[in-house]
C-alpha cells in the first residue's frame, strides 16, 4: 500500500529503501528540453527554486527512450538521481506531473522519496469538458483549466461551443452567428466568441500540454441562438413537455437566457438547414487538427424522432466525409444509419435509465467506441454537497467525492469491454459557474476521481485502487494544489494534508 500523494494511482509504486533525494537550488534537470522546461516551471512553482543550468552531483535527467505502450513512463528516484524516461513526449510529461505530485516539504528542505514507478494509461481518451455556451469564458480561463486537467493525466479537452445560450466560435462561412448570436448567456449574463485566432491559441496550449481539442457544435437541439443569426434553419421553439428548470420561456427571434433545456431544434431536411450544416462543420474541420467533431445530438426533444434520426445520420456522414470522426451523445445511437466508427458519449447514470445502455451498445455495433460520462459519477457541475453555493442536483442529488470515485467503467453498460470504451470523459455544464474559482470550487476534488477512473487500473485491481487509499492519496495533493492557484474547496470526505 502506498501513502504517496499520487493520483491518478500509477499502475506500479514501489518505494525503495534507501535516502530520499534533496531537491535544492544545485540540482539541474538535464535531457529533453521540452519536459525539462515542464519541471522547472513545476519546481519553481512548487518550491520557489530556481535551479542550476549546469549538471552537478544531483541531477534529475529526462528523456523519450521509446519503450513501452504509447503514453507511458518509467520513474526511478534514489539519493543521487531521478531518472524519468518516456516512450513518447506524453508519457515524458505525465510522469514530470507525476514528479510533482512526489515533491515534499521536510525539516531537511525539499525532498522527493526514494521510489521506482511504472506507470501507463489504461484508456487512450481521458478527456475533461467545457461548456462555454452557458456562460462564455475568455481564453486565458479555457487555458487554465486545461493545464489543470493536463497535470492529472487527462489528454482531451471538449469545448461545448454552441447550446440555447450563444454561439461561440466566430465562423466566415456564417458570420452573423458572431455578430446576432453570441452575446447571451444564462441569466442574462454578457456572452462572448472566439476569433479563429482565439480557438488556435486554444488548440495550441492544448497541445503544449499533450491534450486534444474536440469541438461540439450541438445540433439538432440545443440550437435557439442559430435562430437569432439564421432564422430560415431554426424551428419555432417546442414547449410541449420541456424542462423549463424554473427559467423564462423562449421566443423565437429574442435571445435565451434560462437553463431549460429540450424546446429548440433546427428545421430537418430544409435545404437552408443542409447548407448550414454542411458549412460550419466544414470550417470546424478545417480549424481543428484533431481527428474528433461532436455534433452534439443530445436532448433534441423538439425534433420528432424520425427527422432526429434522419439528421444524425447524414450529419454524422458529412464529418466523415470531412476526414474526421463523428461523435454524439448517446441518443444518436437511436439512428440506424449513422457514418460507421461513429463515437457515442454515454451521459446517462452509473445504474442506466430509459434505454441509455441500448443507445450507447448500437454505437459499437456499427464499429464505434463509447465515451462514458455517467451524469451521476462524473458531472463536475453537480453540487459536491447539498449546501454548495455552485452547481445544480438533477443528477440523482448531490455528488459526493465518494460517489465520484467508487464507480467501474465496463460495469457501466452492460456488454461492453475494455475494448469497446474509447475512455472517460467528466464534462462541467455551466449554468452556474461564471469564472475560474467557479470552476475549481465544482471541479476539485472530484476531478482526481474521474481522472483515476480514466488512468489506472480497473476498480480493485490493485491494493491501492480504493476509495479508502484515493482518500489518503489526495489528501497530500493540497498543498501542490494550493502553489498551483487552484481554488478547491477542503471537502469534508478528505483529511487535507497542511
Amino acid at each position: 500500500m502506498t501513502s504517496l500523494p499520487l493520483v491518478p494511482l500509477p499502475s506500479s509504486v514501489t518505494p525503495s529503501p534507501g535516502a530520499f533525494f534533496a531537491l535544492t537550488a544545485d540540482v539541474a534537470v538535464t535531457g529533453d528540453a521540452d519536459a525539462a522546461g515542464v519541471l522547472h516551471r513545476l519546481i519553481l512553482t512548487r518550491t520557489g527554486l530556481h535551479l542550476t543550468a549546469d549538471p552537478g552531483r544531483a541531477v534529475i535527467d529526462v528523456a523519450v527512450d521509446g519503450d513501452g505502450p504509447p503514453e507511458s513512463y518509467r520513474m526511478s528516484v534514489d539519493e543521487h538521481r531521478v531518472s524519468i524516461r518516456g516512450a513518447d513526449a506524453a508519457g515524458l510529461f505525465y510522469g514530470a506531473q507525476t514528479l510533482g505530485q512526489l515533491i515534499a516539504g521536510s525539516p531537511e528542505g525539499w525532498v522527493i522519496p526514494a521510489v521506482d514507478i511504472a506507470d501507463e494509461p489504461r484508456f487512450a481518451y481521458r478527456g475533461v469538458m467545457l461548456d462555454v455556451a452557458r456562460h462564455f469564458h475568455d481564453v486565458s480561463t479555457v487555458t487554465a483549466y486545461l493545464e489543470r486537467a493536463a497535470s492529472l493525466k487527462f489528454n482531451v479537452l471538449h469545448l461545448h461551443l454552441t447550446d440555447d445560450q450563444g454561439w461561440r466560435l466566430a465562423l466566415a462561412s456564417r458570420p452573423e452567428l458572431a455578430a446576432r448570436a453570441s452575446s447571451s448567456a444564462v441569466g442574462g449574463d454578457p456572452g462572448g466568441f472566439y476569433t479563429p485566432d482565439d480557438y488556435r491559441a486554444i488548440i495550441a496550449h492544448a497541445a503544449a500540454n499533450h491534450m486534444t481539442v474536440v469541438p461540439e457544435f450541438d445540433m439538432p437541439g440545443h440550437t435557439h441562438a442559430v435562430g437569432l443569426a439564421y432564422p430560415e434553419v431554426a424551428a419555432a421553439p417546442s414547449l410541449e413537455g420541456w424542462d423549463a428548470a424554473g427559467g423564462p420561456t423562449p421566443v423565437a427571434g429574442e435571445p435565451y437566457s434560462g437553463m431549460g433545456v429540450g424546446f429548440s431544434s433546427l428545421r430537418i431536411g430544409a435545404p437552408a438547414t443542409d447548407a448550414f450544416v454542411e458549412d460550419v462543420l466544414t470550417e470546424l474541420a478545417e480549424l481543428t487538427p484533431g481527428p474528433y467533431l461532436h455534433f452534439g445530438g443530445d436532448e433534441a426533444h423538439g425534433t420528432p424522432a424520425a427527422d432526429f434520426a434522419t439528421f444524425v445520420a447524414r450529419t454524422s456522414r458529412v464529418i466523415s466525409r470531412l476526414g474526421k470522426t463523428p461523435v454524439a451523445w448517446h441518443e444518436a445511437g437511436a439512428a440506424d444509419d449513422l457514418a460507421p466508427g461513429t463515437i457515442g458519449q454515454y451521459w446517462g447514470f452509473i445504474t442506466p435509465t430509459d434505454g441509455a445502455d441500448e443507445r450507447a451498445r448500437a454505437f459499437v455495433a456499427r464499429g464505434g467506441r463509447v465515451i462514458l460520462s455517467p451524469a451521476d459519477a462524473v458531472y463536475l457541475d453537480m453540487k459536491p454537497t447539498a449546501d454548495a453555493p455552485l452547481g445544480l442536483t438533477w443528477a440523482n442529488g448531490p455528488t459526493s467525492l465518494e460517489r465520484a470515485y467508487s464507480w467501474e467503467p465496463v460495469d457501466v453498460v452492460s456488454g461492453l469491454t475494455d475494448d469497446d470504451i474509447l475512455g472517460v470523459e467528466a464534462p462541467l455544464w455551466t449554468e452556474t459557474v461564471r469564472d475560474l474559482d467557479g470552476i475549481d470550487a465544482l471541479a476539485f476534488p472530484r476531478i482526481a476521481a474521474a481522472a483515476e477512473a480514466a488512468w489506472s487500473v480497473a476498480t480493485g485491481a490493485a491494493d491501492d485502487r480504493t476509495w479508502e487509499s484515493f482518500r489518503e492519496r489526495v489528501s497530500g495533493l493540497g498543498p501542490l494544489w494550493t502553489t498551483l492557484g487552484i481554488r478547491f474547496p477542503a471537502s469534508s470526505e478528505v483529511a487535507w494534508t497542511p
